[in-house]
């Protein structure tokens, strides 16, 4: 009688333990697709970008002679961007050129502003009022994402969790960030002209 009620004992402990093992498995799976998700509705709003872009080069090409170098560039990152496929492998390169293209578009606005003909134009105005729109939902998006990578890497790197993450091969995510040192400063100045 004894051993029966000790052998109840350690098949309910094990059968308690099987069961918090599988839930913090769950929980980590749960919080891996919650950064997938976000991670695609960032890509959604980069795709608006990429797909904004063609057509604010080819109105401010009509008045941006100069420019030209800048325009190319431009076409160049957005190439390299739309061929990537967002997955944990390729997330450094689209942040890197994510970053790239914001700060190349950003040299692009302000250089707009040297063309009274080119800012006065409706659909360059028009498109630009798109693009600013579009950045915000960006920002959105990264938020979403980097709140997500946040709760996933905190699962992650913190024991127990930690020791069932290694064993199932889930690894912390980067945070979505931007390049501070290639935005250029705006100058209210240049807008009182």
């Amino acid at each position: 009688m004894k051993s029966m009620v000790e052998l109840i004992i350690i098949i309910v402990v094990c059968a308690v333990i099987l069961g918090w093992l599988y839930g913090m498995y769950v929980n980590l799976i749960k919080l891996k697709n919650k950064a997938k998700e976000a991670m695609s509705g960032i890509d959604i709003q980069l795709r608006k970008r990429y797909d904004l872009i063609p057509n604010i080069l080819t109105i401010a090409q009509k008045y941006m002679e100069h420019e030209r170098g800048l325009l190319e560039e431009i076409t160049r990152l957005r190439s390299q961007a739309t061929a990537i496929r967002s997955d944990a492998d390729t997330i450094g390169k689209k942040i890197d050129l994510d970053n790239q293209i914001t700060a190349k578009m950003g040299q692009l606005m302000v250089n707009v502003e040297n063309y009274p003909q080119l800012k006065a134009d409706q659909t360059m105005m028009h498109a630009m009022q798109t693009y600013s729109e579009v950045e915000e939902h960006i920002a959105a998006a990264r938020r979403f994402y980097n709140s997500a990578v946040n709760e996933l890497n905190n699962a992650v790197e913190i024991f127990p969790s930690s020791v069932i993450a290694a064993f199932v091969g889930i690894k912390p995510c980067p945070f979505f960030e931007t390049d501070e040192s290639a935005r250029q400063p705006v100058d209210a100045r240049d807008y009182l002209k």
